[in-house]
């Protein structure tokens, strides 16, 4: 068996991942309610916002996002709000993942048993 002595770039998870994705679809925009609502309004699943906000924590813990904080907002009370960019690191490894699930899924066919052969 050939080895490799370069380990591959670590993989997210499923959320992170989600997460990672909302990031770089609301660009400049990309803050906890808009990165919740553009997973569920991408993929139907209505997360909590706190998993949003713990998965965010854990991601610029790992140095894979960064954030910025806006200026305070009168109709939130003058809180602002911290918006989150992608570090080079989250890009890689959202990339990975990518990579991963493409070549697990390569060959693999969910056609139902009875669908004619040149469907499965």
């Amino acid at each position: 068996m050939k080895t490799d002595d370069t380990a591959p770039t670590p993989t997210l998870g499923e959320l992170e991942l989600l997460v990672v994705l909302a990031i770089l679809r609301c660009g400049d925009e990309a803050y906890g309610v808009t990165i919740t609502e553009e997973i569920r309004r991408r993929t139907g699943r209505r997360l909590a916002r706190a998993a949003v906000y713990v998965t965010l924590r854990r991601l610029h813990e790992r140095g894979l996002v960064r954030s910025t904080t806006g200026t305070p907002l009168p109709e939130r009370g003058g809180k602002a709000r911290r918006y989150y960019s992608i570090e080079p690191e989250g890009l890689d490894r959202a990339q990975a993942t990518q990579t991963a699930f493409t070549t697990m899924w390569d060959g693999i066919s969910l056609a139902p048993a009875d669908a004619p052969e040149e469907h499965r």
